[in-house]
């Protein structure tokens, strides 16, 4: 077998070689036996209610009866007992219109445990009863797709993903729904200019607390912001705007819970996920999937193509990729060198599961895009299965907002090094594409803070008004623009920004629970704050559009470092991006170096009052370069940047 291109394309990976080499193999035996686009991917339409809800079938190999039981029955819990076929998969027939749309039922199984209602594994759609809270499938019609899945990826315009939970995106104390999303969320993303939304929460979990992370029902969308029609509106919106729609899909764990989730759904404890101790995630409190078993990716890998198919997602963001890819989970691992990503405990079902996941979606739609969540940094996360690589388009770059956190909490101002930042921020795999972010929802939830608040805390309450003077604002909100600003330019080849925090929403996330007397205070949004103009989150938030219409693409070049003065100047493509991070000195006829032999105009400053700055920065706005090496000379105040580009004819 010839050398694998992930190999080739970094020979420090040649001690593992043999272990790429191992990957490519799998695959390949594997999908000789079974077609991507075959079987293995088309469980939606064999499994569950299909043919118009006349034939249910369900996988439960260790159980001694089924019962499908409903509103149609009475709930009676022997008249409509399911055959047991081949390799544990029961069935039932049904008379046409003893189930329509809107019939509520469950499965009653038989096993070792004893009888238990459960939720079909593969039930499209889940409601809670609002009398006894208790989950059950309803029936309901797949309605076509007004546009098709995708269409919308552009290579020529950096992603720029807007993260959003349409739960917490209305201001009201209650929970928003995927219909006030579109018509109202959807409009501020095109206005700002996003070109991606990320959806989290799709997936239906029973506990609204674990923000969608501890999902029940793999195929239906959460039944709390609407119906499954619901959402295919807001993507279908979202696709006339040009905004592409992604989400989180959550394939690395699932919920513990009997009564929603697959947990024991036939009797054992090794049917849908590992048997523990290795079925028990150790910190997540939810079960680990077994990926080598036939079924969990027939049920896994369908789930990637319904989701394309049925709703005409654009991607998706893998959760827990990190969790998955390695035997314990990665907790407590530095991944200090190559080693540390190869060997016994690496999960080599998981890798092959990834790899067939990401081949599924891009086969389906070339156009899609994954991104894995990995704080790992395993090489080839982001490179092509041919190459041994698991397919993604993206990774996360996890350790961008860490950083930042590490900085302002540890130390002054003045003891930033402009070194540090400049190598943090490229610190990844240069043939592989990330996204950088400086805040996502993990940085958000209580018990942390946001960027803005970690900023300015309490003075948010009280001094964000325009006629207000405070040092703490004006330091707050000067080195919440600058962060934003490095990091697009730096940290990745996209970008990524959780709702609200692109204006410095001041509070944390924290859902309703029992510990907080089930309030939804910090469960929503508040838009009236930049919608506001008499305070200073309209400004930032003016940024944010200013900034993302900075489309910087190509090589970068360190033009200036100077850590006494606190400068950091660079090129990246074509703009020239100078930050003064100094807290107190202001350069007047600063002489830097740029990289082509032209007059450069000022194309954004995060000094100017329409961006909450103190406007020191105005009059001209082209600088004209001078002497054997082009440099230009320009004023440059503290806690300020600037982005320059060429003028065609100096």
């Amino acid at each position: 077998m010839k050398t694998p291109g992930l190999v080739v394309s970094d020979p420090l990976l040649t001690p593992f070689e043999g272990e790429i080499s191992a990957r490519l193999r799998c695959k390949a035996g594997f999908l000789k036996q079974f077609p991507l686009l075959g079987e293995i991917s088309q469980g939606h339409r064999y499994f569950g209610f299909t043919e118009g809800a006349t034939l249910y079938r369900e996988w439960a190999p260790g159980a001694s009866a089924l019962f499908l039981i409903g509103d149609f029955n009475g709930w009676n819990r022997a008249s409509h007992p399911l055959i047991r076929g081949e390799y544990g998969v029961w069935e039932i027939s049904l008379p046409a219109g003893t189930l329509m749309p809107g019939s509520r039922v469950k499965v009653h199984v038989h096993s070792a445990v004893g009888p238990h209602d459960r939720i079909p594994a593969y039930a499209k759609r889940v409601v809670q009863d609002p009398n006894t809270h208790d989950f059950v499938a309803e029936i309901t019609a797949i309605s076509p797709l007004e546009l098709g899945a995708g269409g919308l990826r552009s290579d020529s315009d950096a992603l720029r993903i807007y993260e959003a939970h349409p739960g917490m995106a209305t201001e009201e104390f209650r929970v928003g729904t995927w219909t006030e999303f579109a018509e109202n969320i959807l409009p501020r993303i095109k206005n700002l200019g996003y070109n991606t939304v990320q959806l989290m929460g799709v997936q239906e979990h029973p506990y609204y607390g674990s923000f969608g992370y501890h999902v029940s029902s793999l195929f239906a969308p959460s039944s709390r912001f609407g119906t499954p029609d619901d959402l295919r509106n807001l993507i279908t919106t979202a696709h006339k705007m040009g905004i592409r729609v992604i989400m989180d899909l959550v394939h690395s764990h699932a919920v513990k819970n009997w009564n929603e989730g697959l947990g024991y759904f036939d009797g054992t404890d090794h049917q849908y996920f590992h048997a523990p101790p290795r079925g028990n995630h150790p910190a997540w409190d939810s079960l680990c999937w077994d990926y080598s078993k036939l079924e969990v990716l027939r049920l896994l890998l369908s789930n990637v193509r319904y989701w394309l198919e049925e709703f005409g997602f654009d991607g998706f963001r893998l959760d827990g990729v990190t969790s998955m890819l390695y035997l314990d989970h990665g907790l407590g691992r530095d991944f200090g060198g190559y080693g540390d990503y190869f060997g016994d405990s690496v999960d080599n079902e998981a890798i092959l599961y990834l790899q067939l996941a990401n081949d599924l979606a891009h086969t389906i739609n070339s156009k899609v895009i994954t991104v894995a969540e990995d704080m790992s940094g395993m090489p080839g996360m982001a490179r092509p299965t041919q190459e041994g690589g698991l397919g993604f388009d993206y990774r996360l770059s996890m350790g961008v907002p860490d950083f930042w956190i590490r900085t302002i909490k540890e130390k002054p101002d003045e003891a930033w090094s402009m070194g540090e930042i400049w190598g943090t921020l490229l610190n990844r795999r240069a043939t592989e594409k990330h996204i950088g972010y400086v805040e996502s929802h993990d940085q958000a939830l209580v018990g942390d803070k946001t960027l803005a608040f970690r900023l300015m805390d309490a003075a948010m309450y009280s001094e964000m008004a325009l006629d207000r003077q405070s040092p703490v604002v004006d330091r707050g909100v000067a080195l919440h623009k600058l962060i934003r600003l490095v990091t697009l330019a730096l940290a990745g080849e996209g970008y990524l920004n959780f709702m609200g925090n692109e204006f410095g929403h001041p509070e944390w996330i924290d859902f309703p629970r029992e510990g907080n007397g089930w309030s939804y205070t910090h469960a929503r949004r508040q838009w009236s704050l930049v919608d506001s103009p008499l305070l200073r989150y309209s400004g930032l938030n003016r940024f944010d559009k200013a900034m993302l219409q900075l489309n910087v693409q190509g090589n970068t070049e360190l033009l200036q470092l100077d850590e006494a003065r606190k400068l950091l100047i660079f090129a990246h493509g074509t703009h020239v991006f100078a930050f003064n991070w100094h807290p107190t000195e202001s350069y007047v006829d600063l002489n830097i170096p740029v990289p082509a032999k032209s007059d450069y105009r000022r194309i954004l400053c995060t000094d100017d009052v329409e961006f909450a700055g103190p406007g020191r920065v105005s009059g001209i706005d082209n600088y004209i370069w001078s002497g054997d090496s082009p440099r230009i000379s320009l004023y440059l105040p503290s806690r300020c940047a600037v982005v320059l580009w060429p003028v065609a004819d100096p």
